[in-house]
């Protein structure tokens, strides 16, 4: 997994949080503490997805186009992550049984375990994790 799909979640959050007005990549940078060029890459993947819209100019920014029940964590993982788990395995010698078949089985095994992944992450919507942090915020 990769800070693409941590960005993005919290990105998201944070406009759920607020549903009535843009958000600008730089208030949404400023709460995830990186620079606004990162949290501007990981909005224009969303955009190019429809899951946010954006305004340009004064007043604009970026705001949820969707129900918040209707995106989950694997399909944000899905947009910035996937494959991430697949082994990363340096050029062996294809002679040996070991070095010519590692990479293989090792991809078999992370391929099921990102698809168990991805079943986790279904039950997650971002309206959960909205849930989640307003729940987190109030108990402590």
């Amino acid at each position: 997994m990769n800070s693409d799909f941590t960005l993005a979640i919290h990105s998201l959050t944070l406009l759920a949080l607020q549903p009535d007005r843009m958000s600008t990549s730089e208030a949404i940078s400023e709460s995830a503490g990186v620079h606004p060029v990162r949290i501007r890459k990981v909005l224009g993947l969303l955009k190019k997805h429809g899951i946010i819209k954006s305004k340009e100019g004064t007043g604009g920014g970026f705001i949820f186009a969707l129900d918040l029940n209707e995106v989950n964590l694997w399909d944000i993982y899905k947009l910035t992550s996937e494959g991430a788990l697949q082994p990363k395995c340096p050029d062996s010698n294809e002679k040996c049984v070991v070095g010519a078949n590692m990479h293989k089985v090792l991809f078999a095994i992370f391929l099921g375990a990102e698809e168990h992944l991805g079943e986790y992450l279904k039950h997650y919507s971002i309206k959960e994790i909205v849930d989640l942090v307003k729940e987190t915020n109030c108990c402590d």
